[in-house]
C-alpha cells in the first residue's frame, strides 16, 4: 500500500510537472507576441562600468534620459568626465562620474563605499566593461590572459561582492552583465576572450539561481545576461564577416538600447541581435560536424591583431 501510495505521488507530481511546462511554453508563446510593457527606471541609481565610450557610454545617456540616477565608472577618467558632461547638456545633472580599475577588489570597494555615501544605494548595476585582445592562443601572454580575466570575469564577483548585498537587504535591484555571442561559441582568435565570457554567463545564471533557491522564489532582485554581436566600438579592430550587408556590425547606440530594454522587461537573458540567442540553441543541437559546415558557410569572427 506504501508503495502504491507513494507511487500515485509521484506520478501526480510528474503531471503536474508536465502541467506547468506547458504553461509557461503557452507564456512564453503570448510574451512573444505581446511583450512585457517595459517598466520606468526614474528614480533608480543605475551604476554603469566602462562609461568612458562605447556601450558604457550610451546606456548611460539613455539611462539618464529616462529619468534614472546615473553613476558612471571608467579607468579613463577623461573620457568618463566628457560622458558625464554630455549628460548634463541634455539637461540632467544626477550624472556622477568616478575613476575605478574594476579588476582591484579593494578599489572596488572603495569606490562602492564612497558612491553609498554621496548618492545612495545602487539599484541597478550593469557590469559592462571588458576588453577583447584578438591573438592565436600560443601568442597570448601570460600577463594578458591574467588581466583579461581580471576585468571580463574577476570583476563582476567584485561588483557583486560589492553591490549584491544591499540590494538583497531591500529585495530591490537588477543586475546586468555583458557576456557576447563568443559566450556561447568558440571563435579563433578569442580563445581566452570566450572563455571569460562562457565565465559570465555562467556566473549569473548561477548567482540568480542560487538567490532563487536561497529564498525559495521570494527573491524581487532581476539577472539579465546580454551576448552581443560584433559592436562597432573599436574593440574589433578586424572583423571578418562574409555577409557584411545581412550581418553588419552593431552600433553603439543600438546596442544600448536593446540592453536597456532587456533590463527593464525582466529578461533573463538576450542576445544582440535578438535572433542569435535561438539559433544558436538550435544548432547546438546538431551533429558537430553539421555546426561546423554552418560556421564555415558564415565564416564570420576576428582577424588576429598586433
Amino acid at each position: 500500500m506504501i508503495k502504491a501510495y507513494n507511487g500515485a505521488l509521484v506520478l501526480a507530481d510528474v503531471l503536474l510537472l508536465i502541467l506547468k511546462i506547458l504553461y509557461y511554453i503557452c507564456e512564453s508563446v503570448y510574451k512573444f507576441f505581446v511583450p512585457t510593457e517595459e517598466k520606468s527606471v526614474v528614480g533608480e541609481i543605475v551604476l554603469i562600468t566602462g562609461t568612458g565610450h562605447g556601450i558604457g557610454k550610451e546606456l548611460a545617456l539613455r539611462y539618464a534620459s529616462l529619468g534614472a540616477t546615473v553613476v558612471c565608472w571608467d579607468v579613463n577618467e577623461q573620457g568618463n568626465e566628457e560622458t558625464v558632461n554630455e549628460i548634463k547638456k541634455m539637461g540632467s545633472n544626477a550624472a556622477y562620474a568616478y575613476k575605478c580599475d574594476v579588476s582591484k577588489r579593494e578599489e572596488v570597494f572603495e569606490v562602492a563605499a564612497k558612491v553609498k555615501r554621496e548618492i545612495g544605494d545602487v539599484t541597478i548595476l550593469v557590469n559592462n566593461a571588458g576588453i577583447m585582445p584578438c591573438h592565436s592562443f600560443l601568442d597570448h601572454t601570460t600577463d594578458e590572459i591574467r588581466r583579461i580575466f581580471d576585468i571580463n570575469v574577476l570583476a563582476h564577483f567584485w561588483m557583486l561582492q560589492a553591490f549584491l548585498p544591499n540590494m538583497i537587504e531591500k529585495n530591490h535591484g537588477h543586475i546586468v552583465a555583458l557576456s557576447s555571442l563568443a559566450g556561447l561559441g568558440g571563435m579563433p582568435n578569442l580563445v581566452p576572450y570566450c572563455a571569460s565570457k562562457f565565465a559570465v554567463r555562467g556566473l549569473m545564471e548561477a548567482m540568480g539561481e542560487e538567490l532563487r533557491i536561497a529564498t525559495k522564489g521570494k527573491s524581487l532582485i532581476k539577472f539579465t545576461t546580454i551576448y552581443p554581436y560584433m559592436v562597432d566600438t573599436g574593440l574589433c579592430k578586424k572583423p571578418k564577416i562574409r555577409f557584411p550587408n545581412a550581418m553588419p556590425l552593431v552600433l553603439p547606440h543600438q546596442a544600448a538600447s536593446q540592453i536597456i530594454n532587456a533590463q527593464r522587461r525582466d529578461q533573463r537573458e538576450k542576445a544582440i541581435p535578438a535572433l542569435f540567442l535561438q539559433l544558436n540553441n538550435i544548432t547546438r543541437s546538431l551533429p558537430d560536424d553539421a555546426l561546423k559546415c554552418i560556421v564555415n558557410f558564415f565564416d564570420t569572427g576576428v582577424e588576429a591583431h598586433s
